[in-house]
């Protein structure tokens, strides 16, 4: 039977129905339609709209929900966020910056007059006494200078960081808002990992661009335009024409940077796209690891590293060739300025002193604007990185719940209707959801709604919540169009309870009271909420497993709640919708993630929470409506029939057909219900107890268990378990302290295979630095052929000519230099990049299970510390190396040069360097300090703010935005008020690292002076020495200006190392271990002890003891939190148990070889995980081998019940799944999950709940499917649903992680013990 040929059909075809008794009778193959729709993705979107095939209205509806505004941003536009008092401290910062920015060029004029003194003194125009005073005159300006430098920097470096870091908070915190403010659609289209990447990386660009980097540019600018200034003032001529220079380097820089922000915004994109594929991994880890996927998804990621790292590379090239072209222009200039000085000189226009501030002046100038150009990059990458920030900002949301207009009622009735509504998902905008539906939902009553997966049941919900607009069509609550009520007021008269329920990483009490949000009570005393959090929890049966909790209702549950059973999130996800007593109630399969017991307990909670007010309720399970109000059976998004549950089976149609594929008998379930209260009583009780009897006698929680169980194990009721002794051996983890040594070891290792590459720009880097020293050379004997008196003119021509053709052929040097370098450590600095991120993803994947457990390894954080940690590293790699080369280079030689020409003055000079370099050390030293913090800070609230945004569904019905907003302010509060502290320390050392060099050139020509006036040196030896050492330490100043790239690099380094260093104890890369080439499949579990290592103080396993043999299907049953899914978990190996062992084929498998021995196993979880990628590679994905033809996998898709529906959709296999698998429905995802498992024809198939999820029709496919194969397998099966496991070989009945009784489906029926009771809580048609 062919399916895909009639997916049109409606389910009419199932209503004439039989209730056929064949295995696959026609009534449930024509209900298995439903969960064929076949979702069309459209990939060419950009050739053809993708809503061209609509009516232009809804085309619109959907439009509207998608648009991005395009921000053109212009730099100012970054300061948008700024207080007036940030104004104020920028302005005065400003100032600041400008007036400390004057300080050199003044310091050339100084200069100059100081060169002309010694020209007249060396011409004996002036007597020593004379010059003596002049240059104490002089040295002393120096002084005045360089306090008022060290005061002004001062002022503007603290002034601009300070308000950066509070205007880049406010745009934090701008942006979380306008996440939140977003209607879903939004989000469907964005990945979870854009946003992190948007909160984490792109705002530390933006506050890169706003704060010190303002003001080192500011400080350029000005001295650029004193310089002139002075130049102007001195001698015109000569500087309008050595002006061209600076024509020259703007153009170079101006051309140059277009290129770089070009290319760096391609690099950013394809970063945000591997940004999404770990995103997707990591939040789905346990899969991953099962499947040994790892290394296949790290090429997945490898592909767009590649593409990166190609717009990485043109990047820095289009850097080296701006950086080479400057440095030639430099020289150039001081060619130009020394030839064209000397005509003017001679033809008396001018005079040595003018000549020499000119040049100095035009040179401090042009080379200010240098400084200008690192900058320039932070601040285009921090716009580019602000359009994206600010264009979410800016989008009027369609659906923004935190507007005011709209009406609010003053009474809610709580009647719904449905007109004529048209709905179709703004991401899937190919395939309408809901076509023409009406409905009316009464108030106060439970309208229940069944159908397929896929038909529209929970499209229904989201448009009451109005996550969604219809696209045709109106939803009308009492009679008003819910569109025309104001949203946020309809959000919180609507508690919603979802399929898998969301809980955010705080206490179960704070958890409980987000219901509170938007009603009377959201400010009550602590007491009240107290009062009403405890009465939501007992009504919905949580109550007495939060008091069993060590900490009661202050537990923290863990991110998204993991540290709890489904059952036990369920519970609390119901107290949190009832606390607020709702008038509409929405149920979207708010039991079918639970075990039977625990779903009588909630089903009751629900029955009497939705009592007396307007409740929707979708189900799965039909036992657990048939008492609703009315029921609506939906198929393909449209109302098939309706009625009561009596009404419907009287018709014998679709429902009928619905009820017989579950074929429950409603017999005996009261009286059951009782049974279970008292029985979850006495186990409450006996919990209580023992957990009293435990703190009394002062020892950890003890297992629970009366003392007979303590009897039977010989051992007293205080002695402490098992796991707990093995717990109490453990060495806690500690973080290892690496020295700098071994971190640039690390950072080298990378490039080994670069080493050619390296040792070329190390070749060049040096070549570079030799410019200086030589440039000093040239400048000296320029110098003194300037000085000639009248009558050797000629002389002085003719010298001053060669000069200035050495400084050509200077500049040319330099310009290749400068470019080879560039290239060589562009390119090895990239591939560092690349492998490092590859290197680090993989270990990320390496770690066990454990480390994803615990808080601060979210995936929010990881995946932010792969996009930020890994950019970082680079600066102890490449262009960095560069330029320290560039200044050891430059160092050296210039202390060497002048120590040859005159050691006295040398040796002075010198002695200044280490002052100049200390200064700048310490600045290093101290934001690397600041990073440490700052870092910890921002990762802590970027991983509470993805939290919010990756469960944007439950924030926004909860209305909870503007509690997130609150927590996530005050936490970047406290980070602002730590940061002012050490930027006012560092500040002091950086202003003093800027102000010590004129107080170094005082000293220098105080000392050089006093050595001429006794004549022991000339004029020549002077200048040489000076200008070599002080302008060599000047440039080598240059080098700090690195430092905090150096300091991120460390501190990055230090985290990579201890991420490769740490070895976990499952080990996925380890070859050790029994290798294990075939499996029979006996599995054993002899006495195990097990607690997660996240909540040492919880028992989980206490001794258990269970054999399953070759082939056999083995079921576990039992209420949620007794330790099933842990019992998969420990088969899986994701974690070892504490006490006991568990053995495959009688050897225990901690000492086999992990990777071999997990390619035997196949794991099917309650939640498929879908990678976004065809069908084809994600059912690939499960494959242990490359070679696997499209026979097996067509085979296995067979098995799977899923082949006729792939070959269905118009791309077959090459279908895209869309992150997570989000565009295909549960079923369907189930079944191509199974397909993955089969493809590596597993010995022991595991399945985790696997058709919790789906509906009773698709259940029935997923369910055959499994049936299929378990076939020649050992299969172990956690159940909820007892009638998916009734025909299992052994059932294992768990109870408080132990097995309380086991046996076939017919024994433990007969037993009439637990199971008994479980069977007939489900109420089961008889099995015989």
């Amino acid at each position: 039977m062919h399916r895909a040929a009639v997916v049109d059909e409606k389910i009419s075809a199932a209503s004439k129905g039989s209730s056929g008794g064949s295995h696959s009778g026609s009534a449930q193959d024509d209900l298995d339609k439903p969960d064929s729709h076949i979702v069309r993705v459209n990939e060419d979107s950009k050739e053809d709209d993708p809503l061209g095939h609509l009516p232009p209205e809804e085309a619109e509806v959907i439009r509207k929900q998608l648009d991005m505004p395009k921000v053109d941003l212009n730099y100012l536009g970054l300061f948008r966020f700024a207080s007036r008092n940030d104004v104020t401290i920028i302005v005065i910062s400003a100032i600041a910056a400008v007036i400390g920015g004057a300080a050199m060029p003044l310091m050339t004029i100084i200069f100059g007059e100081l060169g002309g003194t010694f020209q007249k003194f060396a011409l004996g125009t002036i007597t020593a006494a004379k010059m003596q005073s002049e240059l104490n005159k002089f040295t002393l300006y120096f002084v005045y200078l360089g306090i008022g430098e060290f005061v002004m920097i001062y002022i503007a470096t603290v002034g601009f960081i300070y308000s950066g870091e509070h205007i880049s908070q406010k745009i934090r915190e701008q942006y979380l808002r306008a996440i939140l403010r977003q209607n879903i659609a939004f989000f469907d289209k964005l990945g979870a990992g854009e946003i992190t990447t948007r909160i984490t990386a792109d705002t530390n660009l933006i506050q890169d661009g706003i704060s010190e980097k303002i003001s080192l540019t500011l400080t350029a600018l000005s001295t650029f335009f004193t310089a002139f200034i002075i130049g102007f003032i001195k001698s015109w001529k000569l500087t309008f024409i050595l002006l061209s220079t600076v024509v020259a380097i703007t153009l170079i820089m101006g051309g140059g940077s277009t290129f770089i922000v070009k290319y760096n915004k391609q690099s950013i994109d394809s970063y945000a796209e591997g940004g999404t594929v770990v995103e997707e991994v990591i939040s789905s880890i346990r899969s991953t690891t099962a499947f040994n996927t790892q290394d296949k998804l790290a090429r997945q990621y490898d592909g767009h590293l590649q593409v990166a790292e190609k717009w990485g590379l043109k990047q820095k090239t289009a850097l080296a060739v701006m950086l080479g072209f400057m440095m030639c222009v430099v020289y150039l200039n001081y060619g130009l300025a020394f030839w064209q000085g000397s005509r003017f000189l001679v033809s008396g226009d001018t005079n040595l002193s003018a000549i020499l501030t000119v040049l100095l002046a035009v040179l401090v100038g042009a080379f200010s604007l240098g400084n200008v150009a690192p900058n320039g990059q932070a601040f285009t990458n921090s716009v580019a990185a602000a359009a994206k920030i600010f264009g979410t900002i800016d989008r009027v949301s369609p659906l923004d719940p935190e507007a005011d207009g709209g009406e609010k009622l003053k009474h809610v009735e709580g009647t719904i209707e449905f007109r004529n509504v048209k709905h179709i998902y703004p991401s899937r905008p190919e395939v309408p959801v809901i076509h023409d539906m009406s409905l009316i939902v009464p108030a106060g009553k439970v309208t229940a709604l069944v159908g397929s997966s896929g038909s529209g049941k929970s499209t229904v919900i989201g448009l009451v919540e109005r996550f969604y607009d219809p696209v045709g069509g109106n939803v009308y609550l009492d009679g008003h169009d819910i569109s025309k009520l104001n949203l946020k007021w309809l959000r919180e008269n609507i508690s919603l309870v979802s399929q898998e329920p969301i809980l955010f990483g705080t206490t179960i009490f704070k958890n409980v009271c987000h219901g509170l949000f938007g009603t009377e009570w959201e400010n009550a005393s602590e007491e009240e909420k107290q009062e009403l959090v405890t009465k939501a929890c007992i009504m919905s049966n949580a109550d007495t497993f939060i008091r069993s909790l060590p900490e009661g209702y202050d537990t923290n549950v863990g991110e998204r709640g993991f540290l709890l059973s489904g059952g036990q999130k369920q519970r609390i996800a119901i107290a949190r919708a009832i606390v607020s007593d709702p008038k509409i109630l929405l149920l979207d399969e708010a039991t079918s993630a639970l075990d039977t017991r625990s779903e009588g307990v909630v089903q009751a909670a629900l029955d009497k929470a939705s009592m007396g007010r307007t409740t929707i309720v979708i189900a799965h399970r039909l036992s657990t409506i048939k008492t609703a109000d009315n029921i609506v059976v939906m198929s393909n998004g449209t109302v098939v029939e309706s009625g009561t549950h009596d009404q419907l089976l009287e018709r014998r149609s679709a429902y009928y057909n619905l009820v017989e594929a579950q074929r429950i008998s409603a017999e005996n379930n009261e009286k059951h219900a009782e049974v279970d209260d008292i029985s979850r009583a006495d186990d409450d009780e006996r919990l209580r107890l023992t957990l009293s009897r435990t703190k009394t006698k002062g020892a950890s929680a003890a297992d629970p268990g009366d003392a007979s169980t303590a009897d039977k194990l010989d051992r007293t009721a205080t002695s402490k378990s098992k796991s707990h002794i093995a717990l109490e051996n453990r060495v806690p983890e500690t973080k290892p302290r690496y020295g700098l040594w071994e971190l640039i070891k690390l950072t080298a290792s990378f490039n080994s295979n670069e080493k050619f590459y390296m040792f070329v720009g190390l070749f060049f880097s040096i070549v570079a630095g030799g410019g200086y020293p030589t440039q000093a050379v040239f400048f000296s004997k320029s110098i003194v052929a300037l000085s000639l008196p009248p009558s050797e003119y000629d002389k002085l021509r003719k010298d001053a000519d060669f000069w200035s053709a050495m400084y050509l052929m200077l500049a040319l040097v330099q310009l290749i230099a400068y470019l080879f370098q560039g290239l060589a450590f562009a390119y090895c600095s990239e591939r560092l990049v690349h492998r490092v991120r590859d290197r680090a993803f993989r270990t990320i994947m390496r770690q066990d299970i454990a480390y994803f457990d615990r808080g601060e390894n979210s995936t929010g954080a990881l995946t932010s510390f792969l996009s930020t940690e890994t950019t970082h590293l680079s600066g102890m790699s490449g262009v960095t190396l560069g330029t320290l080369f560039i200044v050891i280079t430059t160092l050296v030689a210039a202390i060497a040069v002048s120590c040859a020409i005159g050691w006295k003055l040398a040796l002075v000079c010198t002695s200044t360097i280490p002052i100049l370099l200390g200064c700048g050390y310490f600045r290093f030293w101290m934001l690397a300090k600041f990073q440490r913090r700052s870092k910890k800070a921002y990762g802590k609230s970027a991983s509470f703010a993805c939290e919010a945004t990756a469960a944007i569904r439950t924030v926004a019905s909860l209305t909870r935005e503007n509690d997130v907003w609150n927590n996530y302010h005050s936490e970047l509060q406290g980070q602002l008020q730590e940061s002012l502290v050490s930027v006012l320390k560092s500040s002091i050392l950086y202003a003093g690292s800027q102000s010590l060099i004129l107080l170094v050139i005082a000293l220098g020509f105080w000392y050089g002076g006093s050595l001429m006036k006794t004549g022991e040196y000339n004029m020549m030896q002077f200048f040489l020495v000076f200008a070599s050492i002080i302008f060599g330490a000047q440039s080598a100043g240059t080098i700090f200006s690195f430092a905090p790239d150096m300091g991120k690099a460390r501190h990055a380094a230090s985290e990579l190392k201890a991420l490769f260093d740490r070895k976990p104890e499952i080990d996925t890369w380890s070859n050790d271990g029994v290798p294990v080439p075939e499996m029979e499949g006996t599995i054993e579990f002899r006495d195990v002890h097990f607690r997660y290592p996240t909540r040492p103080e919880q028992p989980v396993l206490r001794g258990l003891d269970l054999v399953v043999k070759p082939g056999q299907y083995v079921a576990l049953v039992g209420p949620s939190g007794c330790g099933k899914s842990t019992t998969i978990s420990l088969i899986e190996r994701f974690y070892n148990p504490l006490a006991g062992g568990i053995y495959v084929d009688g050897r225990d498998i901690s000492t086999l070889n992990l990777n071999q021995y997990r390619n035997h196993l196949a794991l099917v979880s309650q939640e498929p995980t879908l990678y976004q990628g065809t069908i084809r590679e994600n059912i690939l994905l499960g494959g242990d081998r490359d070679d696997i033809t499209d026979d097996e996998i067509t085979a296995a898709c067979k098995s799977a019940n899923i082949y006729d529906f792939i070959q269905s959709l118009p791309e077959g296999f090459q279908t895209i799944c869309g992150s997570k698998g989000a565009l295909l429905s549960g079923g369907q995802k189930q079944r191509i999950a199974i397909a993955r498992a089969l493809i590596r024809n597993p010995k022991i198939l595991l399945l985790d709940e696997a058709t919790s999820a789906l509906d009773s029709e698709s259940e029935k496919v997923v369910q055959q499917a499994l049936d299929t194969a378990a076939k020649g397998r050992t299969t172990v099966s956690v159940a909820h649903r007892l009638s998916t496991i009734k025909n299992a070989d052994r059932i294992y009945v768990f109870d408080a992680g132990r097995i309380a009784e086991s046996g076939s489906h017919a024994e433990l029926m007969a037993k009439g013990g637990r199971y008994h009771e479980l069977v007939n809580l489900q109420s089961l048609g008889k099995n015989n």
